[in-house]
Formats: structure tokens, C-alpha cells, sequence
């Protein structure tokens, strides 16, 4: 995966966002830390892996994917909020359930809030990466969604989204 193209994407989007928006000199770290958050959960919604309760199937792979990217924006605005576009994504194996997998995500999301380290920021990425793993997704494939989503996003904000 070519994650410097994707950095420069998300820089920019989010300096077209900012720019429409006036948010040049804001402070947008804790918002983008919990709409990362909310996007985590709304993956984990679509996956259903958390609802024992329930028989009905997780939603289309496809709404998974977009769900997922979703989340990769915003890691990736964190990360050039912070100046650590330097990260990479390695292909660590994890032993962790889906379920499990999520939780150390958002344990890894709290504790880059804390610190806004490059190890914290890292530890961030390939945790999140390791999940889209899990659930089945290739880097090329995240990479291929990730851009259609980012075109996306461009039209929802020139429609006044």
C-alpha cells in the first residue's frame, strides 16, 4: 500500500475542508479523534462480530469497506494534524479475534489522544490496518477505497455536505 500517496490525499482534503470551512488556525485534534471513534464503532456495527445476542448477518463487504476507510481518513488527518506522515503500515499477524481486535483499536486511539507520540501514532495505524486484515481486507483493496472515497468526499463538500 502506498500510504505517502494516501497522506498526501488526506492533506489535501483536509486543507480544502479547512479552507471552505475557515478552520485554518483551529484546533481540530479532539474532533478528529472522536469522529475517528464514532467511525470505529459504525464499523463495528456493520460487522456485527460484537452482537451475540443477534442472528442477523453482518452487513455487505462493501459497506464494510467504505465503513473501514472512513476510519482511515481520519487516522490519516490525525497524523498530519501531529506531522507524523512518516508511519508506515507493516503486516504484523495478529492472534486477536475481530472482536478483540477492535478493542485494542480503540485502546490504541486513547492512548495516541494521551500522548501524540509517533510510537503511539504508529501502534494507531497498524492496529487499525491489522483490524481491516481481519475482516478480510487486502492493502490494495483498502488503497483502491480509500481513493474512490476521497473523490466522494470532495462532492459531498462542494454539495454543501
Amino acid at each position: 500500500m502506498n500510504v505517502s500517496k494516501l497522506f498526501r490525499m488526506q492533506r489535501a482534503l483536509d486543507q480544502y475542508i479547512e479552507t471552505e470551512h475557515g478552520l485554518q488556525e483551529a484546533d481540530l485534534f479532539d474532533k478528529k479523534v472522536l469522529a475517528l471513534l464514532v467511525e470505529i464503532g459504525e464499523l463495528a456495527n456493520e460487522t456485527r462480530c460484537f452482537k451475540f445476542w443477534s442472528l442477523k448477518k453482518p452487513s455487505e463487504r462493501q459497506v464494510i469497506l467504505e465503513e473501514f476507510v472512513d476510519g482511515v481518513h481520519f487516522i490519516l488527518s490525525l497524523g498530519l494534524t501531529c506531522s507524523l506522515e512518516e508511519a508506515d503500515v507493516t503486516e504484523e499477524d495478529t492472534s486477536a479475534s475481530i472482536t478483540e481486535q477492535f478493542l485494542l483499536v480503540y485502546e490504541a486511539v486513547q492512548l495516541f489522544k494521551k500522548e501524540k507520540s509517533a510510537e503511539a501514532y504508529s501502534r494507531m495505524l497498524n492496529d487499525y490496518f491489522a483490524l481491516g486484515r481481519l475482516i478480510g481486507f487486502s492493502a490494495e483493496e483498502v488503497e483502491k477505497a480509500y481513493v474512490a472515497k476521497n473523490e466522494v468526499n470532495y462532492e459531498r463538500q462542494q454539495q454543501g455536505y
